[in-house]
C-alpha cells in the first residue's frame, strides 16, 4: 500500500502527526508512506525515518499536483483538512480518511463559552484516520528526529550554561499566547539557575529585554539557530517553560517536563504536551489536562498554568495580535511566582 499524509502546517501540528507516521510504517511493514507539506516546514519530518518520500508545497501548485498524480496512490490520510487539501484529494481522486477538525464544537465554546470538547488529545483524533487498516496507538509519544549536524556544540552555548539550563520558550505564533516580557524579565531575574531564551528571529527584540536583567544567567537563543538546533537545545534541557507553541510540543517528543503558559487558547482544545501511554503509564492520570493547575504531586510530566474562570477565555481557537478586550488578563494574571514555584519543583 502508498500512503501519503497531508499536513501543510506548523511546528506544533506536524509534530502531533508524528504518531500516525511511525504507527502506520511499524504495524503495516510494506506500506510506503509520502508525506505532503509546505517547503517552509520540510526540516520539520526531513529527517524521519519512518517516511519513504517527502513532497513539498513551493511555488507551483501545479507542479506538486502533477509529481502527486504520478505517484499514484492507495490512500490519502487528510490530517490538515481545510479548503486545500480538499483541492488535492479531489484531482488525486484516491480513497481517503479525513481528520475531524471539530470546528462547530470550538465554535460554540469560543463564542457561547460552553465547552463541548470532547476530552480526546487531538494525537488520538488523528489516530482515528487509520483505524479501518488495523492501525493502534502504540502509546509511544511523539517523534522529532533531527541529523548529527543539527546538534549544539558545548561552545556554541556559554560555559555557565553547560552544566544545566531551564529552556524558556518566548515565542508563539500569536502575541495572545506569548506570557509578557516583564513578567518574563521578572522571572528570569527571580530564577537562580541558568536560562536559554528559545524563538525566532521575530522574538530577538524582546528576549534582549529579557535577558538584560542579567546577561550572564540568561542567554538569548532566539533567531540564532535553526529549528532543529533549538530543538537541541530544548533536547538538552533540564525543563521547558512555554507558551502554546511548536517548540512546547517538540519538548513533550524529548519526554522534558514542561511547564505550560495558556493564554487566549486552552488545553480543552485537545492540545496539550502529550507523552504518549506508556511514558504516563506509571503517572496518576486522574487530573484533567483542561482543568486546574496540574504539578508534580499529581505525578504528570507537565504543569499547565492558566487563569480559570475567566468569562472572555478561550477568545480564539488560534489567537490574536493582541487581546480584543485590551487588558490581557489571560496572561497578566499567571503570577510569575506560581511559574517559579512549578520551576523549583521540577527541578
Amino acid at each position: 500500500m502508498k500512503f501519503l499524509i497531508i499536513r501543510f502546517s506548523s511546528i506544533g501540528d506536524i509534530v502531533l502527526t508524528t504518531p500516525v507516521v511511525r504507527c502506520l510504517k511499524k504495524q503495516l511493514p510494506d506500506a510506503e508512506i509520502h508525506y505532503l507539506t509546505k517547503e517552509s516546514f520540510h526540516s520539520i519530518v526531513e529527517h524521519n525515518p519512518y517516511l519513504d518520500k517527502i513532497h513539498l508545497l513551493a511555488h507551483s501548485w501545479d507542479l506538486m499536483m502533477h509529481e502527486l498524480k504520478l505517484e499514484e496512490y492507495d490512500h490519502i490520510i487528510d490530517l490538515h483538512n481545510n479548503v486545500r487539501t480538499l483541492r488535492v484529494k479531489k484531482t488525486l481522486a484516491r480513497p481517503s480518511q479525513s481528520f475531524h477538525k471539530l470546528n462547530i464544537q470550538k465554535y460554540i465554546y469560543v463564542n457561547l463559552k460552553w465547552n463541548v470538547m470532547p476530552g480526546v488529545h487531538i494525537v488520538d483524533r488523528y489516530m482515528k484516520t487509520v483505524e479501518s487498516f488495523g492501525v493502534k496507538n502504540d502509546g509511544a509519544g511523539l517523534d522529532y528526529f533531527i541529523s548529527d549536524k543539527d546538534e549544539i556544540k558545548k561552545n556554541d552555548i556559554p560555559a555557565s550554561h553547560h552544566a544545566g539550563f531551564v529552556g524558556i520558550v518566548i515565542g508563539a505564533a500569536h502575541n495572545t499566547k506569548k506570557y509578557p516580557v516583564h513578567k518574563l524579565k521578572e522571572l528570569c531575574s527571580q530564577l537562580d539557575h541558568p536560562v536559554i531564551l528559545l524563538g525566532g528571529k521575530e522574538d530577538r527584540q524582546n528576549a534582549d529585554e529579557i535577558a538584560s536583567v542579567d546577561s550572564v544567567k540568561v542567554y538569548n537563543a532566539c533567531g540564532k539557530f535553526s529549528i532543529n538546533e533549538s530543538a537541541d537545545l530544548v533536547r538538552k534541557s533540564k525543563l521547558i517553560v512555554s507558551n502554546d507553541t511548536g517548540l512546547m510540543h517538540i519538548a513533550a517528543a524529548y519526554k522534558k517536563p514542561i511547564i505550560s503558559l495558556w493564554g487566549n487558547t486552552v488545553p480543552s482544545f485537545g492540545m496539550y504536551p502529550y507523552y504518549g501511554d506508556n511514558y504516563l503509564s506509571g503517572h496518576n492520570r486522574a487530573t484533567a489536562p483542561g482543568g486546574a493547575t496540574t504539578g508534580p504531586t499529581t505525578g504528570l510530566p507537565y504543569d499547565i498554568l492558566q487563569v480559570n474562570k475567566l468569562r472572555c477565555r478561550p477568545c480564539t481557537k488560534i489567537g490574536y495580535d493582541k487581546c480584543p478586550l485590551g487588558h490581557f488578563k489571560c496572561m497578566e494574571k499567571i503570577e510569575v511566582n506560581d511559574v517559579l514555584n512549578a520551576i523549583k519543583a521540577r527541578l
